[in-house]
């Protein structure tokens, strides 16, 4: 199934599709374009049967859920259905899936996504995230506003979020290599790590994962961190007391049970010139 749609500017996407492949990239011309290709007979008449229209500036891809059960092929490779969309950059998505990946390779104004198994690889967002997985991975560019995770055994990996941050997880891995406001993270055996924190409150939990935060130089910091049996270290003062100084102010609440407790600096950012001490 192919379809073109004329419209200019950003659209929203409204996407529904259990299991394949889907691929969001660029539209020249002011088109949205739409391909759903199956790769066996039981998903081309699940194409057949899809909804891909556009009202307004909304697109709307339901391709329905297969009948009679689960398909043992839709895991192997060569089955399932890849999906193609073509639109201008600053769209805005919303996803519901199974086990489909999806990657989208335009920035986007805001993206909801639910999956079970399957992966995300977004570029960057200008407004908020919200992503709810169960073992697959999401992986983002710059977040400009909230980024809410949470996943059970995925791994999340963010380049930097303006925002608040809520990231939860059971066994996966939280990476964010930017933080400039709140930011609260848990997880049971995943290790976490926030990289260059500005400013804000920080409070982070796991049992077993270790905990690794780097304070950007320039910002104070007050520190409350406890582990039952892991280490903790810091490059920073422990004081009890709220450090002096005019920069901004980092609250960190770290706790551990048997994971590992790191607190750094990272480095000054290119228009800072005066670093404060904490």
């Amino acid at each position: 199934m192919n379809k073109t749609f004329d419209v200019h500017g950003p659209i929203r996407i409204d996407l529904q599709l259990a299991s394949g492949d889907i691929r969001v990239d660029h539209a020249e011309g002011g088109v949205v374009e739409v391909e759903l290709t199956a790769n066996d007979p039981d998903s081309q008449e699940l194409i057949d049967n899809a909804r891909v229209e556009l009202r307004g500036n909304e697109l709307i891809v339901d391709v329905p859920n297969r009948r009679g059960g689960f398909n043992l092929g839709a895991l192997f490779g060569g089955r399932g259905i890849a999906c193609r969309i073509r639109c201008a950059a600053g769209s805005s998505i919303k996803a519901r899936t199974k086990s489909a990946d999806l990657t989208v390779s335009i920035p986007l104004a805001e993206a909801d996504i639910a999956t079970a198994s399957g992966d995300a690889d977004l570029r960057d967002v200008a407004g908020d995230l919200s992503y709810k997985g169960a073992s697959g991975d999401l992986t983002a560019g710059d977040v400009g506003g909230r980024a809410s995770v949470n996943t059970a055994s995925g791994d999340v990996s963010l380049r930097r979020v303006s925002g608040q941050l809520s990231a939860n997880s059971a066994s996966g891995d939280i990476s964010v290599d930017a933080a400039d406001s709140d930011a609260k993270a848990n997880t049971a055996s995943g290790d976490i790590s926030l990289d260059a924190v500005v400013a804000g409150e920080v409070a982070v939990n796991s049992a077993s994962g270790d905990v690794t935060i780097a304070i950007r130089r320039g910002s104070r910091a007050f520190l409350d961190c406890s582990t039952v049996s892991g280490d903790a270290r810091s490059e920073l003062e422990f004081t009890g007391e709220e450090p002096g100084g005019t920069g901004p102010m980092v609250h960190v609440k770290a706790r551990t049970v048997s994971g590992d407790i790191s607190i750094t600096r990272a480095s000054a950012p290119a228009d800072r010139t005066q670093e404060v001490q904490a």
